[in-house]
């Protein structure tokens, strides 16, 4: 977003006020600097992985496009050879990494299937399996896939949604969508803690990881990051590229065959268990798993409001541009960095680091004025 907030003439056409809600210089700025350390390593690395026999299902909102194609079409190309490895399969996501899901099923439907069109389009082969944002998932969220036509999502598999039964085996919704529950355990031993020096399991080597996947009961181990896992959470430096470049072999030594997300499931679909899920969501970030990671403090409450009366009134404008617009402004990291309002620790940290630093001359409560200022100048103009 454009922080501090722009005013935003009363009845601007949509291009006027794209301009005034979003920060294109400060946007590349943090693109460049993560294909500099993530990307370009990271896509390079992933072609060799793959050609060695790992599997890859990979995410791409619709809306990073037109950035890759504006500001590094080249490596947009590298991007789009990674998808069309063999071993590499394209999955649906929510086209903007918005909380759409949570606002307006319709649209969140709507969206899955621009997600799966676009990314045949750049690819050559449409999503059979979804993501959602954050991996947000709820019986809901479940049958509302199911509907539109995808074979199957991902769910993150915590103890309070899995209860008594085990990540390591394909689910499905109460007999419909199936749902690959991602091993959070062994996920985030990667994603959050391996450069941790004060974890117990650091450093952590190709070979141990193997071990403990291959030594995990049941049918499949799902695992799932971000993408900027590698080289931008944890940067070259804590050898996060050495461990994947020596993690074929070592699952190769014992055994472990890797499968796209949509082979899997062809593979346990006959075995898959129930798992009846709670309308309320579970997500893959924060320590919980559940909704307060983003809806958790009053900062968090009042832009969701404001999202929710932005999309509305851009629903009454019947403008398919402002309609657009309004469905850019609840990308969750609007309401992620904003999980550090009010607290300490861990989630603070990470919140903390998801808001840009060019940001923080403001002050926290002018900052959360700017933010919420943003969605107001927005309503008022299309009101």
């Amino acid at each position: 977003m454009r922080i501090p907030a722009v005013p935003i003439p009363h009845g601007a056409d949509a291009a006027t006020i794209e301009a005034a809600l979003f920060d294109d210089e400060l946007n590349q700025f943090y693109f460049e600097k993560v294909a500099r350390w993530c990307y370009r390593p990271a896509i390079k690395q992933w072609q060799d992985l793959l050609d060695r026999g790992l599997a890859l299902g990979l995410g791409i909102p619709l809306s990073t496009l037109p950035q890759f194609e504006e500001w590094d079409p080249d490596l947009l190309d590298d991007l789009t050879g990674l998808l069309r490895h063999e071993n590499c399969e394209p999955v649906a996501t929510e086209p903007y990494h918005a909380v759409s899901m949570l606002l307006d099923l319709p649209l969140f439907a709507s969206g899955m299937e621009r997600s799966a069109d676009g990314l045949k389009d750049l690819c050559g082969q449409r999503a059979r399996v979804a993501d959602t944002t954050e991996m947000l998932m709820s019986s809901d969220i479940a049958r509302t896939l199911g509907r539109v036509g995808f074979e199957a999502g991902f769910v993150d598999g915590r103890p309070w949604i899995m209860e008594w039964r085990s990540a390591a085996h394909l689910y499905k919704e109460r007999g419909g969508l199936p749902l690959l529950a991602r091993h959070f355990d062994l996920s985030d031993d990667v994603g959050y803690r391996f450069s941790n020096q004060g974890w117990d399991g650091w450093p952590l080597t190709a070979d141990r990881y193997a071990d403990w996947i291959a030594s995990t009961p049941g049918d499949l181990v799902t695992l799932a990051w971000d993408f900027e896992t590698f080289g931008e959470h944890h940067n070259v430096d804590t050898g996060v590229f050495e461990f994947l470049d020596a993690l074929p072999d070592e699952l190769a030594k014992r055994g472990v065959q890797c499968l796209t997300p949509s082979a899997a499931v062809e593979a346990f679909g006959g075995d898959a268990h129930d798992l009846p899920l709670s309308p309320f969501p579970a997500t893959w970030a924060g320590q919980h798993g559940g909704l307060e990671f983003f809806l958790g403090n009053h900062a968090q409450q009042a832009v969701f409001r404001l999202m929710t009366a932005a999309y509305g009134s851009a629903q009454l404008t019947e403008d398919p541009a402002l309609i657009d617009l309004a469905h850019l402004l609840m990308q969750s990291d609007n309401l992620h960095w904003l999980q550090w309002v009010g607290k300490e620790g861990s989630e603070a940290d990470v919140s903390a680091y998801f808001t840009p630093g060019e940001w923080m001359w403001l002050g926290a409560d002018r900052l959360l004025w700017e933010h919420q200022r943003v969605y107001i100048n927005f309503i008022d103009a299309i009101s």
